[in-house]
């Protein structure tokens, strides 16, 4: 099993990936990266991660269409918001997009605070939609070679492929694309597009393990970023310490709130703040392989007293988790087709 163990931390055979949303995706050097969250791949280019990310708001964009700026924003701006804008946002006559413009802190925060006034809509899965931005899987190597193979490299260009010498890595871009949210579950399914199928054979991945687990498994880990850092892998044990019947409110002022619930793991074990996505694997015996069973959700915060004051104190050492059984049917509607 230790083989096994490491092998799920290595950058050439882990199935641990994030999911950036990149801004001007193609020009290099107006390329922006936010929206990190932890994914893992499923196989046949199937990816998961968690969905309230999708919902969360990016407050602001690098750069928009001039349609879309022109149709959604100018038109609810008064006077001196629409010369700021012009300011901050000059049109680029070449590529047909406004990028932003300004190193004044003054000006970013009035736009931020302009575009929710007109509740201009900048959560993630708006701005995909509106192709502002798009999610792509982030792989990091050591070496400037897509898995040791000069073949699979000759597929990425400059756009999809650059040496980060800060971090000593070298940085490959897989474009996915959504295909479905489970967001009462807090689950998220991507597909990775306009790649080829080369490209994803090579990617390790993770069987999935649809059973409900018993409090008493042995060999069951949490498969994250390591402590200190977003670049290397942690595999460290976790212990079912119970099960919920879950329900929270996430907050949602554009499209409205809505709840997550269902079944839930209640995971004792170290998790870093940034965990969300990330897979709980359990160890098969009979095919020595590690199999996903479950994916990092919330944290649980345990309340503290102190100075005689509970408001605010909280110590966060549980995880809630989420078993891929309660998405089964309509994952796998999706799915069948991995062998």
């Amino acid at each position: 099993m230790l083989q096994k163990q490491l092998e799920l931390t290595n950058e050439q055979t882990s199935p641990l990936f994030r999911i950036m949303w990149v801004q001007n995706s193609n020009e290099p050097n107006r390329r922006h990266f936010d929206n990190n969250i932890c994914a893992f791949h499923i196989g046949n280019g199937y990816i998961l991660s968690v969905a309230h990310n999708l919902k969360t708001e990016a407050r602001h964009f690098k750069s928009i269409e001039n349609g879309l700026y022109l149709t959604n924003i100018f038109p609810y701006l008064n006077a001196e918001q629409a010369q700021l804008f012009e300011t901050c946002y000059p049109l680029d006559i070449t590529t047909g997009k406004r990028y932003w413009n300004s190193n004044n802190s003054n000006d970013f925060q009035v736009v931020i605070d302009t575009l929710r006034q007109i509740n201009f809509d900048t959560r993630w899965i708006t701005m995909m939609e509106r192709k502002i931005c798009k999610p792509h899987l982030v792989v990091q190597f050591k070496e400037n070679q897509f898995y040791n193979n000069p073949a699979l490299t000759v597929h990425f260009n400059e756009a999809t492929s650059f040496a980060e010498s800060a971090i000593n890595r070298h940085t490959f871009l897989v474009e996915v694309a959504l295909v479905e949210s489970f967001y009462n579950e807090d689950i998220a399914l991507y597909k990775i597009v306009n790649t080829p199928q080369t490209i994803i054979d090579a990617m390790p991945s993770l069987e999935v393990d649809y059973t409900i687990l018993d409090d008493n498994q042995e060999n069951y880990y949490c498969l994250q970023s390591s402590p200190m850092s977003e670049i290397g892998k942690l595999l460290n044990k976790a212990k079912i310490e119970g099960f919920t019947e879950h329900f929270a409110i996430y907050q949602d002022r554009i499209g409205g709130n809505y709840n997550l619930e269902g079944l839930r793991y209640l995971i004792k074990g170290y998790f870093r703040f940034g965990s969300s996505g990330a897979p709980y694997v359990v160890y098969d015996s009979k095919s020595n392989a590690f199999k996903v069973n479950a994916i990092q959700s919330e944290a649980c915060p345990i309340q503290l007293s102190i100075n005689n004051q509970r408001d605010g104190n909280f110590q966060y050492i549980n995880a809630i988790a989420t078993p891929l059984l309660v998405i089964q049917e309509r994952l796998e509607a999706h799915t069948k087709t991995i062998a």
